[in-house]
């Protein structure tokens, strides 16, 4: 049987079916927001490369600031962006900046994932220095300027300008480290040594990122890490140096996504 809509009536008819199909079906998930932590020795400009991509892929992205004054007083400055944020967070931490997400992830509901892209994942009672020296293959400590005395009390650490490029960013065109190691930010030489409280990283899923040709942090005390987390995923870049964000900016925000997708 056939059924005859008078001609008035049919696009009210279209509209209304149109209409109920749309109430009717499920809105899709909203994307997590992407909060990115940089390491010592770098600021938020290190993510210059991989946030357009995120961006360009529907991504809210925070580029959370970490003022690299101790473990979790760091902690607490991420936490607090990450309550402000309506929705899941995926937290991503670039060297140092690994020891602060593990930490600042701890009881915050809204944190889905964690990404360590040439990162500390420290254990409870492990500091970064501890884990840099645990393995051989690090040089960062002769590369390190003379400590510069705070008045407040305590040192903050930079790395030698003339060092900069072959120890931090080797992969890198030699002009824009010069730019990165005139900016670099120091960090704190007791955050180095304070010692992990909580990590989140041993209840919430975990994505590890590092290149095989990293001076600051052996890359074998990253593999390390990335099993003892029972990581996802570990992706080893060849020959890439600890600013692995920076010269393999794809391949980063690639598995930060991935990250962001898993249910």
């Amino acid at each position: 049987m056939k059924t005859i809509i008078p001609g008035g009536l049919v696009l009210a008819a279209a509209l209304l079916a149109t209409g109920a199909q749309a109430q009717s079906a499920p809105a899709p998930p909203a994307k997590p927001t992407i909060v990115l932590v940089h390491g010592a020795f770098a600021d938020s400009s290190s993510w210059n490369r991989v946030i357009p991509i995120l961006q360009q892929d529907g991504y809210t992205v925070v580029a959370a600031p970490n003022p690299l004054r101790g473990v979790r007083a760091d902690a607490d400055v991420v936490a607090d962006v990450v309550k402000s944020v309506d929705g899941p967070v995926v937290l991503v931490g670039h060297s140092y900046g690994g020891s602060v997400i593990s930490e600042a992830a701890e009881g915050l509901p809204n944190v889905k994932g964690l990404v360590y892209v040439a990162a500390f994942a420290p254990d409870t009672g492990e500091t970064a220095l501890a884990l840099t020296g645990k393995f051989p293959g690090s040089t960062l400590g002769t590369a390190l300027a003379p400590p510069v005395r705070l008045t407040a009390g305590g040192n903050d650490l930079y790395i030698l300008q003339a060092r900069f490029h072959d120890q931090f960013a080797a992969d890198v065109p030699a002009p824009e480290a010069r730019l990165m190691a005139a900016g670099q930010r120091p960090v704190a030489e007791a955050a180095l040594s304070e010692a992990s409280t909580a990590p989140a990283w041993k209840h919430l899923p975990s994505w590890f990122i590092y290149g095989d040709g990293d001076k600051n942090i052996p890359p074998v005390a990253m593999g390390f890490m990335a099993e003892r987390a029972k990581a996802r995923q570990t992706v080893v870049v060849r020959g890439a140096s600890h600013v692995v964000m920076v010269s393999h900016a794809p391949e980063v925000a690639n598995l930060i996504e991935r990250a962001a997708a898993t249910p």
